[in-house]
């Protein structure tokens, strides 16, 4: 396993290698541009990045889709800024030599599950085609009102849907616990990594945030928390970083903290995985 953490970069993409080294990141996820944005990322600027990053040496970088982001959407004008904004994202991806492109699987209306999945994976099959070294990932939902995918059930109904054996899986223990998975106590993580296998999606699986929860399990509540302080818990983790099917994958910190406590939560990490 290689941890790190999602990488803030108020000074500029030029200071993300930076400020990963300084927390002992081996990995790390960022934004390439405005996370609250339509404009999306120049691809000039992602091809600097890229360099840079490179040349530090820090580890593979991941690429979160910004927060406008809705493949799933209901609102056709909505719908098409969010694909065009994955494109622009996707494209410089590729020039910035990220490991992957990282977006939630989406949420559409009230009463259209078909509908809403539909509109996702047509969004994903044309982000497919753009892609050729980045990954493009599914991020799972925290089982929020018209979340495309938040169980491993769900997950296989949209991969199926997409129908293209490239589309990887990211998983959110905040928002497994959030959607009822008991990732709070050894059953519980046997049982969730059970159902990944139950659905044909375990080598799908490349990336995972490791988030504590505010929220009880099942509270559908995308709140996450630093490690050992929320409900998941420390015996959650420990049991969770055991499972071989983590043993090779990047795992990210997405949690509320300071450099100081990144450190430590990555301490925490590397501790209970040992």
């Amino acid at each position: 396993m290689r941890f790190g953490a999602h990488v803030r970069t108020p000074g500029g993409l030029g200071t993300a290698a930076d400020q990963a080294r300084a927390v002992g990141a081996e990995v790390a996820q960022l934004f390439l541009s405005n996370p609250r944005s339509w404009a999306g990322p120049r691809v000039e600027t992602a091809e600097r990045f890229g360099a840079g990053w490179r040349e530090a040496g820090v580890g593979p970088v991941y690429v979160h889709a910004p927060y406008l982001v809705n493949i799933a959407s209901p609102n056709p004008d909505f719908h098409t800024k969010s694909l065009e904004l994955v494109a622009r994202s996707v494209a410089a991806c590729e020039v910035a030599g990220a490991a992957g492109f990282v977006v939630h699987a989406g949420a559409g209306g009230p009463g259209e599950p078909t509908a809403a999945r539909e509109r996702a994976a047509g969004l994903l099959r044309a982000a497919l085609e753009l892609a050729t070294d980045a990954r493009l990932i599914v991020e799972l939902m925290a089982g929020t009102a018209g979340a495309v995918a938040s169980t491993f059930e769900e997950a296989r109904g949209l991969f199926d849907a997409v129908g293209d054996e490239r589309l990887a899986l990211c998983i959110d223990t905040c928002h497994l616990f959030a959607t009822g998975y008991g990732l709070d106590e050894p059953d519980g993580v046997a049982a969730c990594f059970e159902d990944l296998h139950a659905n044909g999606l375990s080598e799908r699986l490349v990336l995972v945030h490791a988030n504590d929860a505010k929220g009880e399990r099942g509270s559908r509540r995308d709140r996450h928390e630093r490690i050992g302080e929320g409900h998941i818990g420390i015996e959650g983790f420990s049991e969770i970083l055991h499972r071989p099917e983590l043993l090779d994958l990047d795992l990210v910190l997405e949690t509320p903290a300071d450099r100081e406590q990144r450190i430590r939560e990555l301490a925490t990490l590397r501790r209970l995985a040992s």
